[in-house]
């Protein structure tokens, strides 16, 4: 079975720095794309950034020069930094990973998801 565990929201003020983190856990053959989404209230998911397995890295406008999408493959974590934090940032941050695992003879890819953490960015 395979988890992804999130870490590192909370309540910042406008104009600062959060860093989140993923780590993927379980019986895990290999993991291609991580990425991260957001869901501010009453408002769709949206794509924040993505990662792929050599490091290529996708960005929503929005969030372009301020945010760094970043992975260590042998820990199975990917990471969010974000700076220069605004109001219209704050909502709850998922992250994803698409993941292989193996029972025999099966090879089975998935889309995984974390629990999502809370992001607040208000003075």
């Amino acid at each position: 079975q395979v988890q992804l565990v999130e870490s590192g929201g909370g309540l910042v003020q406008p104009g600062g720095s959060l860093r989140l983190a993923c780590a993927a856990c379980g019986s895990i053959f290999r993991i291609d794309r991580m990425g991260w989404y957001r869901q501010a209230p009453g408002s769709e998911r949206e794509l924040v950034a993505r990662i792929t397995s050599g490091g290529g890295t996708t960005y929503a406008d929005s969030v372009k020069g301020r945010f760094t999408i970043s992975r260590d493959n042998a820990k199975n974590t990917v990471y969010l930094q974000m700076n220069s934090l605004k109001p219209e940032d704050t909502a709850v941050y998922y992250c994803t990973a698409l993941i292989t695992t193996i029972t025999f003879p099966r090879a089975d890819q998935d889309d995984y998801w974390g629990q999502g953490t809370q992001v607040t960015v208000s003075s």
